[in-house]
């Protein structure tokens, strides 16, 4: 039967992700809309976003800290571009986002003293093959494949490369292992639900040595150079934005982290969104259909689980006819307004993906699993009538 109890906010995108409960765009209302960013109130904004990110996320004292232009990917990007060359590179992938980061340096920088470590979706690479005093990339959580690491204990303490962390769908909703990490990247449209375009970038000292005693070998663009003459561009992690911020974003962005302390700041989140996951989970468990992703508990995210269909009928179709049914399933729930993106990434198994990121009320986590049986059960009859 079609369930009665709805989501409240029907929104499970993976990015951009739901807004903060309660968020109205009456929340922009301080906008410094037709203010420059380079005013002192426009630069105290900056400022704040730096110093309540540093805060939240518990990042040392010692790391710097910026806002920079083209949300997560141009962060990444900055860090690979501006520090890749210096030695050998291990770079590791398991869903698309890692892929893609694999294609930059293999086809873009051309690094050539470079392995690769993959997995197929659902599973990690043997982190115990990496060596950590090479530089080494990779994501903390696989958006896509719903896959993260389950710690940083692979990673040495003394280690001679550089970590730079992909940690966009992680920040704010897992813990992360600072000393292990010399750049983490994020961005405002992940787990806080901030309005996209823009970036976060941390850096250790290790990292902010490297870029002042290397110089890589091929052009950077203005929006990826972080240093002039040897030195640090250090405006850039005092609120000095490489390119104009939107402000409204940067609103936007406040208003979020604010939210996210008034919950009990990491914890909070963390809390949320393990919550979150606790009722996919019991769902899953009690549900002869569908099967997660990931298959070991200890790498199963907790922002972006991904669901597999198991159905024997469903798993005979052909690759194609899955990938078409799964969504034909979940525009059910979208036309009904209880569920909307629920699909998983094109280049994902098809399935299910739900974002259970903080800003997720448990509540509507626990309303949706009755819908998803119920379109389920119509795409099924609807399948066996054809």
């Amino acid at each position: 039967m079609k369930p009665t109890r709805r989501p409240v906010n029907p929104c499970f995108s993976s990015g951009p992700c739901a807004k903060r409960p309660g968020w109205t765009p009456a929340a922009l209302s301080g906008a410094l809309v037709g203010r420059s960013h380079r005013s002192s109130v426009g630069l105290a904004q900056c400022v704040e976003v730096i110093e309540r990110s540093r805060k939240l996320l518990q990042i040392p004292a010692d790391y710097k800290v910026g806002i920079v232009p083209a949300s997560d990917t141009g962060a990444i990007e900055m860090a690979m571009w501006s520090l890749l060359g210096a030695r050998g590179v291990d770079i590791l992938s398991w869903e698309n986002f890692g892929e893609t980061w694999v294609d930059d340096v293999t086809n873009h920088l051309k690094i050539s003293d470079l392995r690769h470590f993959g997995a197929s979706y659902g599973k990690l690479p043997d982190l115990a093959k990496v060596d950590t005093d090479r530089d080494v990339v990779f994501v903390w959580n696989g958006t896509t494949s719903g896959v993260r690491v389950p710690n940083g204990d692979w990673i040495a303490d003394d280690r001679q490369g550089l970590t730079i962390c992909d940690a966009t769908s992680a920040a704010f909703a897992m813990r992360l292992p600072w000393p292990k990490l010399d750049v983490v990247t994020w961005s405002w449209q992940k787990a806080l639900g901030g309005e996209a375009g823009h970036g976060m970038i941390a850096l250790s000292p290790r990292a902010v040595e490297r870029l002042q005693s290397y110089t890589p070998p091929w052009p950077l663009p203005k929006i990826f150079r972080m240093t002039a003459k040897g030195k640090l561009i250090d405006g850039i992690f005092r609120g000095e934005t490489i390119n104009t911020p939107s402000m409204l974003c940067i609103e936007d962005a406040l208003d979020s982290l604010k939210w996210a302390e008034s919950v009990g700041g990491l914890d909070g989140c963390v809390a949320r969104a393990e919550a979150n996951l606790a009722v996919v989970a019991d769902w899953v468990g009690r549900t002869n259909w569908v099967e997660f992703l990931a298959a070991d508990p200890a790498t199963r995210s907790c922002t972006s689980p991904c669901i597999m269909i198991s159905a024997p009928w469903f798993t005979a179709l052909e690759p194609e006819t899955r990938f078409t049914t799964s969504r034909r399933m979940l525009a059910r729930l979208d036309k009904e307004g209880v569920g909307y993106d629920l699909a998983t990434h094109r280049a994902s198994p098809p399935g299910i993906r739900i974002w259970t990121g903080a800003t997720v009320e448990r509540s509507d986590v626990e309303a949706l699993m009755p819908w998803l049986d119920w379109a389920w059960a119509e795409e099924s009859a609807a399948a066996k009538a054809a």
